[in-house]
């Protein structure tokens, strides 16, 4: 019982500290400049993500699944304009040099989202912009980052290509197994549930693993990837419950759309940058970061290693408030193994409760005619 709470009063602590350097960080500032960027990279997004699963799966499906998903969470009116995005982005332009422009500006338009992650997760991480501009500087450099940006592009196509196989073969061996065994419908939506979980950890896993310049370790970022999962599961359907009530579309008029889209998207976004706090505290508390050396990125630039990324020191104690423990306190510390275990309980928990919220709920219709 006193391990228990031990480990629980260490995950508190986690989510205090987690939020203290999250206002010092200026999450929302940094969210809300994520999300003008996402706003304007949404429709080459979505037409290259459409076009490189398309090759396997048909566009039309993969186009579909996305707008039901974009109407459940923000409603029909913005899954109808999502839609008209896509078809007037992935017009085919006249001419082979409008073409090859038209393609140029779409994979970077696709990639700009991403970039502009990556300088805030620097941002939360402190990686210090100096060492950072340095090496950004060079053409190889930029060529070298857009690379990535178009990687994490195509890798949340696969993603969906993953997500979509999976959805299909679940229905076919729903509908065979329910008509065998009536009554594990529930199961079954809980299998799906947890494998749409999966999925979305290792999306954030991903971004929080390489976008950074830090070097960081898989036990790290799979913790966040996972609590981030969580929060952005339950924060769907919450903003997706909130923003269909607000009356915000009707208040901007035609505008009302777009600005529900940049509504979702901000506070999606938070709850991206609050994972990644999250994941920044648990590795320099219990993770592969942990015991390193406090050293003010204002008094010293971190040493770049010999594979371009930027060792990050220890920034538990940004301010003079903050909550960290002294590092002398190692005996009131619960084992990382058994931290890693409560946090694991606890998710199950949050997690059966959204699971028993989520389905006793009567389906809603997800046609957008």
């Amino acid at each position: 019982m006193d391990k228990l709470k031990a480990i629980t009063k260490q995950f508190f602590h986690l989510l205090r500290q987690t939020f203290t350097e999250w206002n010092e960080d200026h999450a929302p500032r940094l969210a809300a400049a994520l999300a003008y960027y996402t706003a304007f990279s949404i429709a080459p997004l979505l037409v290259v993500v459409i076009g490189v699963v398309g090759i396997i799966v048909n566009q039309s499906t993969v186009q579909s699944q996305i707008l039901t998903e974009v109407q459940r969470s923000v409603g029909p009116d913005a899954a109808k304009m999502v839609g008209e995005l896509i078809t007037n982005a992935s017009k085919p332009a006249e001419g082979l040099l409008a073409t090859i422009l038209g393609i140029a500006t779409l994979l970077l338009g696709a990639g700009g989202a991403f970039g502009q992650l990556q300088d805030a997760l620097n941002t939360i991480w402190d990686v210090d912009p100096s060492s950072t501009g340095k090496q950004n500087s060079g053409v190889r450099m930029q060529i070298q980052n857009k690379f990535l940006s178009f990687g994490m592009v195509l890798f949340v196509g696969f993603l969906l290509l993953v997500s979509l196989v999976i959805n299909a073969v679940i229905a076919a061996i729903s509908t065979y197994v329910v008509n065998l065994l009536p009554g594990v419908e529930f199961m079954i939506s809980v299998v799906n549930l947890v494998i749409s979980m999966v999925v979305i950890t290792a999306m954030f896993a991903m971004l929080y693993k390489f976008l950074p310049k830090v070097k960081l370790e898989w036990r790290d970022v799979t913790v966040g990837a996972a609590m981030t999962a969580l929060l952005f599961t339950i924060g769907r359907y919450l903003l997706g419950w909130y923003l269909g009530r607000s009356g915000t579309a009707s208040t901007y008029g035609a505008a009302g759309s777009f600005v529900l889209i940049l509504l979702w998207i901000y506070y999606s976004a938070q709850i991206v940058l609050f994972g990644a706090e999250f994941t920044q505290v648990y590795a320099r508390r219990h993770g592969s970061l942990q015991g390193s050396v406090v050293v003010p990125t204002s008094t010293k630039t971190p040493a770049p290693t010999t594979d371009g990324l930027v060792v990050v020191p220890d920034a538990a104690a940004k301010a003079s408030n903050t909550l960290a423990l002294p590092a002398t306190t190692t005996p009131a510390k619960a084992p990382a193994g058994s931290l890693l275990s409560g946090i694991v309980f606890t998710v199950g928990v949050f997690a059966a409760a959204l699971l028993a919220g989520i389905f006793n709920k009567t389906p809603k219709d997800t046609s957008l005619t």
